[in-house]
């Protein structure tokens, strides 16, 4: 597998695009050339210059900082919902395929349920109810997309439970649990890793969305959609300042549908052949 990953180059190339990314947001009190909360009414819509690349805000504030500091609530909200979502869909998923009967019955029913609503109407209604924070935003997203991956993830399972090796481990007397974490999620491993890059992007997007429309993450705090809805109230006098955020939330985003299509095609070579 590791050689079939580096003789993917956009594989490789889009790995090594989001870790050059999260080590930029990690590293961002030292790369950020301005304080990103400072303010400077005097400078505000500076030109692109040395001192500031790209410009400064309504506020004067630089952007090019608040774009490197956005990094961190970005992509980092999103992978944080990512791994809720992914832990709970997983989980349910597996018990789903694997034990069938009651278990496989009032799970998916309950999935009918969740994804017969609107997925973007409950995000709202549940932060309308929850209130505005970012712990709610997270909640939100990890409650509305988890029945998505629990039932992708109950296909996967059923095409393995009944297999030479799943069968051997029950005549042997393992137990239910060390057939559930040795032989099952090994074995959907590979799902999980395309599903979970695939859903990056569409964390983000729906984080910078909330963010936009002043649900989710607050003004002063710079995150790529908040800066979207500060940008969108000088639309009309200054629009290049939704420039930025706008491209790099794009990029990111299609950054990470490439890496899902890549890894599908490193982690299951076979199918892509077909």
């Amino acid at each position: 597998m590791r050689e079939r990953f580096f003789h993917n180059r956009t594989a490789v190339m889009t790995v090594l695009f989001v870790l050059i990314i999260a080590t930029i947001g990690i590293l961002a009190p030292v790369l950020a050339p301005h304080d990103p909360y400072e303010t400077d009414i005097l400078n505000k819509f500076a030109k692109y210059s040395l001192e500031y690349p790209l410009g400064t805000d309504h506020l004067g504030r630089c952007v090019l900082s608040r774009l490197i500091y956005g990094i961190r609530p970005t992509l980092g909200l999103a992978l944080l919902t990512m791994l809720g979502t992914i832990g709970l869909g997983a989980l349910l998923g597996i018990m789903a395929g694997y034990f069938r009967g009651v278990v496989e019955e009032v799970i998916m029913r309950v999935v009918d349920v969740m994804l017969s609503f609107p997925s973007q109407i409950m995000v709202f209604a549940v932060v309308g109810l929850l209130g505005i924070s970012v712990q709610n935003v997270i909640i939100a997203n990890v409650f509305i997309k988890w029945a998505w991956y629990a039932r992708m993830i109950r296909t996967g399972v059923m095409q393995y439970r009944d297999r030479n090796f799943v069968q051997f481990s029950r005549c042997v007397g393992m137990p239910e649990r060390f057939i559930l974490f040795r032989h099952l999620l090994p074995s959907i491993t590979s799902d999980l890793a395309v599903l979970a890059s695939l859903d990056v992007g569409w964390a983000i997007i729906n984080i910078s969305t909330l963010s936009f429309l002043g649900l989710g993450v607050q003004a002063p705090t710079p995150e790529w959609g908040a800066m979207l809805n500060e940008a969108k109230e000088v639309l009309t006098s200054n629009p290049v300042q939704m420039i930025a955020p706008g491209v790099a939330i794009v990029v990111l985003v299609c950054c990470f549908n490439l890496m899902g299509d890549a890894l599908r095609d490193v982690l299951d070579p076979k199918e892509v052949e077909k």
